[in-house]
């Protein structure tokens, strides 16, 4: 009996870690373009639910899909109602799980095929190309799956040998409605305990099959996982910001309003998911009258296997289309609950899109520090207005001011800075394919680029400041040539912007970017020339000229970094 448990915990540790590494090969091999497919969401419903069918039928795991959105709406890229069509389709598209087990892992030995299966993997995993080597992680991941699911059958005690399990659970099973809320219950702990709906499911099926439980009772412990598997989506937005809590809490909220529903009409439920299997020509699932029978019977036993992949889909499917007509009531509720903080000025200066905590998904943490660096972009534009207002100031106060706001905003640009590679640290290297490791790369090229823009500004203000130390003041056409040069600069901000905000595939426009930074360059050799034939000419006061040429040249070199973001951009 101990042997048998062991083997039972080693198979579910088997089943769960194929099914991790096929999700994480077809994610490496399909991230981008489901990163696109998310972030181009629009106000349809339909095409928001059949986009969470796809990705989660594709990549089997409505977590990974659920955690995937809760992230996007955290950095911005999905609004709290796209986010809640795309989690409803989600639910949908985990049910394919329940099918594939039940037509593949108990109508075929499929766990002949495993380890053949494996062997191909292994000489995909040596292939030059990238995209063999990641298939290679999907073929392993489903051969482990179906082996570890073949395990798990094997050492799940035979009740014609240890009929003290029967009694066992025949204990639970004799409450009536209550038996159903114990076995509910019991379904969403196993579900929280293993975080994976899918290998829960796995184990239903396997216990139906054996005759451990009753169909009824199967039935309820798949509304419990339906449950359960919310807690994933909450933990991954415990550390987001509000709307991403409130995009999980909105999946809970569905699954809750579903089970809630199935549970007042559960016996109505499952007769009409008995009267589908039997148009499908199988027994009604129904119909047997213990455990026993399931076991002694091959056609009982497809039948109630059918017949519970059936019910987690129908449960989905009815859920969807009774809550998709309510999603702006969803969002007004999960806005009420959790509601926003009041910001401080300071809230904008910190990280928005990105918060501390363990990285969900390898190729979504891409999209959101993407969004974060157009923040901390935009942090540095409003920076450039301090340095404007820095040459403007009249007097020592005024000026004191704004040399603190610029003083300020270079340590907040190098606290991002530090904040943002941190993060990019944090992914998990070895779940990311070899183009979203070169994106990583030119992020680190751009936020050091863009905390040298923080720097500049403080730069500036320091020269100023031994400018008004020394008593030396700009003239007003002096002031207003400066001007035009941060005009430029902050020209050539946009453009930056512009192409930060890009998406993956499309290219920087570069022209636009050397356009600037030629005017840049033209208007700082212009000035100095300008300058320096007035020396030459005792026309102006050295002093004075200097501090003015210094800061025009600083604010060339701002330009220089701008420029040098949008090349980093080209990889």
């Amino acid at each position: 009996m101990f042997i048998q448990i062991v083997t039972l915990i080693g198979a579910l540790g088997m089943f769960l870690y194929g099914m991790n590494l096929m999700s994480s090969g077809l994610q490496k091999t399909a991230g981008n373009r489901m990163r696109n497919l998310l972030a181009s969401m629009t106000s349809n419903p339909f095409k928001r639910i059949m986009t969470g069918v796809g990705i989660t039928g594709v990549i089997q795991s409505s977590s990974a899909t659920t955690v995937m959105v809760v992230g996007f709406v955290n950095a911005g890229l999905l609004t709290l109602a796209q986010a809640i069509g795309v989690i409803m389709g989600a639910n949908i598209g985990t049910t394919v799980t329940a099918w594939l087990v039940s037509w593949l892992g108990f109508k075929m030995d499929i766990s002949v095929l495993a380890v053949p299966l494996m062997a191909v993997g292994f000489l995909l995993s040596i292939a030059k190309r990238e995209k063999y080597r990641n298939l290679s992680e999907f073929v392993i991941g489903f051969s482990m799956l179906f082996l570890g699911l073949a395990l798990m059958k094997d050492s799940v005690p035979d009740l014609s040998q240890m009929p003290e399990v029967l009694s066992f659970i025949t204990k639970w099973t004799g409450y009536g409605f209550g038996s159903v809320i114990i076995f509910l219950v019991f379904g969403t702990l196993l579900t929280l305990v293993l975080q994976s709906s899918s290998a829960t499911m796995a184990l239903t099926l396997i216990m139906l099959s054996m005759g451990w439980l009753p169909f009824e009772m199967a039935a309820a412990m798949v509304l419990g996982e339906n449950i359960g598997t919310t807690i994933t989506a909450n933990i991954a937005a415990a550390v987001g910001n509000t709307n991403a809590r409130r995009a999980a809490l909105a999946h809970t909220l569905f699954n809750v309003f579903g089970v809630i529903w199935a549970l007042i009409l559960f016996r109505p439920f499952l007769m009409f998911i008995g009267w589908i299997i039997t148009l499908m020509g199988y027994c009604n699932p129904m119909d047997t009258v213990n455990t026993t029978e399931i076991t002694s019977n091959s056609a009982d036993s497809t039948a109630a296997l059918y017949g519970i992949s059936m019910l987690h889909t129908m449960f989905n499917m009815i859920n969807t289309c009774i809550l998709v007509w309510f999603t702006d009531y969803i969002v007004k509720a999960v806005t009420f609950i959790i509601k926003s903080k009041p910001k401080k000025e300071e809230d904008s200066y910190k990280l928005k899109f990105i918060d501390a905590g363990p990285v969900g998904n390898a190729e979504l943490a891409i999209g959101q520090a993407k969004s974060e660096i157009v923040h901390f972009a935009h942090i540095l534009r409003n920076g450039l207005g301090y340095v404007r207002q820095a040459v403007y100031a009249k007097d020592d106060e005024e000026f004191e001011f704004y040399r603190k706001k610029l003083v300020k905003y270079e340590e907040i640009a190098d606290r991002v800075e530090f904040e943002i590679a941190t993060f990019l640290n944090s992914i998990p290297k070895e779940s990311i394919s070899d183009d979203t490791m070169k994106q990583i790369r030119s992020m680190y090229k751009i936020i050091n680029e863009l905390e040298s823009l923080g720097d500049s500004g403080e730069t500036i203000s320091r020269i100023l400041s031994r400018r008004n130390t020394h008593g030396k003041n700009f003239c007003e056409k002096s002031v207003k040539k400066i001007d035009i040069m941060i005009g430029l600069v902050d020209k050539a901000y946009g453009v930056m912007i512009d192409n930060l905000s890009l998406k993956h595939n499309d290219m920087p426009d570069i022209s636009r970017a050397i356009d600037c930074e030629v005017e840049i360059n033209n208007m700082r050799n212009n000035l100095r020339e300008e300058e320096i034939l007035k020396i030459e000419g005792g026309d102006a006061n050295y002093q004075g000229s200097v501090y003015y040429i210094d800061i025009i040249s600083e604010i060339e070199r701002m330009g220089d970094y701008i420029i040098n973001v949008s090349e980093a951009l080209k990889r």
